[in-house]
């Protein structure tokens, strides 16, 4: 599931990376911290990534107690705290804190931010929580196991934990594996474990049943020109039906998403 933690770059190299470029901080080219800025990088973000507010299920939690771990730059804060959510985000990177905080005052949005450590989760914020949700974040902590520990002791006993975390047995590792890609946009990420169901179900073990497990997202575009904004597909996906290509990103999509209940 995961390499031995002694072996793993520290929290330090995790943080100073996000750091260095916060995610989707490059999804818009408008002057960053604007409104014109947060909405377009929320725009572009859902245009890239569809399966996100389906997943999310925003509206569900309104007058409900969220928390993000790993909130990054805010987007899906801000639509859980759009839609009536008791909205509570935590994160390890301050420049993505940073930028969360300042989206939440333009946008005139009400949510608590805590800069904090995951691993350390149950020191810095005060549960419990109707919904614990986490897109992308956990498979880049040093110690997985005691992110989702801490989640348990947070959550509501009748409360549920979403979670993505990225696939083994994915187009992505693929092409990673075969050195056409790399797991995220800027190179030399620390950590970005992969999954399977088994090692999923292992992670989870004794804290939370899982109730669901199924794989989206293939990116199909041509990067050089989409970091120009141009949104042109690969040929080979091109060629695809829409149908064809669902089933695929059904079969080998990249981000594994994850539904449980507390034990």
């Amino acid at each position: 599931m995961q390499r031995d933690v002694a072996a793993q770059p520290t929290t330090d190299d995790v943080q100073e990376y996000w750091n260095r470029r916060p995610c989707n901080i490059r999804h818009s080219p408008k002057e960053l911290g604007s409104r014109e800025y947060f909405d377009e990088v929320e725009q572009r973000k859902y245009f890239v990534e569809p399966h996100i507010p389906s997943f999310a299920q925003f509206d569900r939690w309104k007058g409900k107690r969220v928390l993000e771990v790993g909130c990054g730059i805010g987007t899906d804060a801000a639509n859980f705290a759009r839609a009536g959510a008791d909205y509570t985000g935590v994160e390890l990177s301050e420049k993505s804190l940073e930028i969360a905080r300042q989206r939440f005052d333009v946008l005139g949005l009400n949510g608590h931010f805590v800069a904090c450590n995951a691993e350390e989760l149950a020191s810095h914020v005060q549960g419990p929580f109707d919904l614990v949700y986490s897109f992308g974040v956990i498979h880049h902590t040093p110690d997985q196991r005691a992110v989702v520990e801490q989640i348990r002791r947070v959550i509501s006993s009748d409360g549920e934990f979403r979670m993505m975390l990225y696939a083994t047995n994915s187009w992505k590792t693929a092409m990673i594996e075969a050195g056409f890609d790399q797991p995220e946009a800027q190179s030399g990420c620390p950590i970005a474990t992969t999954y399977t169901e088994e090692t999923v179900r292992e992670l989870t073990q004794g804290l939370f049943d899982v109730l669901e497990v199924r794989q989206a997202h293939i990116f199909p575009y041509i990067v050089e020109k989409y970091v120009r904004y141009e949104y042109e597909v690969q040929p080979w996906f091109a060629a695809m039906s829409p149908e064809m290509f669902a089933a695929l990103e059904r079969r080998f999509g990249w981000h594994m998403l994850i539904s449980a209940r507390p034990v």
